[in-house]
């Protein structure tokens, strides 16, 4: 589980935590302003602290959906104005899932997904059937070889015995610049 910390003075800058009651995401909250006022992520591939969650941590009264919602607002507003374009990596329920949550606005930037499953890529596309959209939006789906970055990736990481990890470095793409993961 990824964890963060700042220095007093940072926190005091960003401002205070968003108690709005039980259900507010409020690290995430002020994480998100963190990096809107310019604060910076260093990743450190060890643990450098260990925490354990009890049952009635505050975590669990947060909706997966209102995280989710919060995700990607936070995604439209400070990744994708950066791109005119861009590739979701994953055809399957994460991938559309984020695709139908987008703003039409975002939608329209979305060139194709990107799989390793031959049994969508050889669908082709993916409909958005439930778009008020005529006629009803269809975006491409495409081999990753075939994509072409940005990519907004939403695999997660070491579910596939390294295969993902493998074929996202073989592309020699730079994280923030290249690539987003989502997931």
């Amino acid at each position: 589980m990824p964890t963060w910390f700042c220095s007093r003075a940072w926190f005091s800058h960003v401002g205070l935590f968003d108690e709005g009651g039980q259900g507010v995401p409020e690290d995430l909250l002020f994480f998100y302003d963190h990096l809107r006022k310019g604060g910076g992520v260093v990743r450190v591939d060890q643990s450098l602290l260990l925490y354990r969650y009890h049952p009635r941590a505050a975590t669990h009264s947060i909706l997966e959906t209102t995280i989710w919602s919060h995700r990607v607002r936070f995604l439209e507003e400070w990744a994708l104005p950066r791109w005119a374009t861009f590739t979701i990596w994953n055809a399957g329920r994460q991938g559309r899932r984020l695709y139908r949550s987008l703003t039409p606005g975002a939608r329209a930037k979305v060139v194709a997904f990107c799989d390793v499953d031959e049994n969508k890529i050889k669908k082709g596309f993916y409909c958005y059937e439930d778009s008020k959209e005529r006629p009803k939006p269809r975006v491409p789906i495409v081999h990753f070889r075939d994509a072409r970055p940005p990519f907004v990736i939403c695999v997660k990481l070491d579910l596939t015995g390294g295969a993902f990890e493998d074929n996202l470095q073989s592309l020699n793409l730079r994280e923030g610049r290249d690539f987003l993961h989502f997931s």
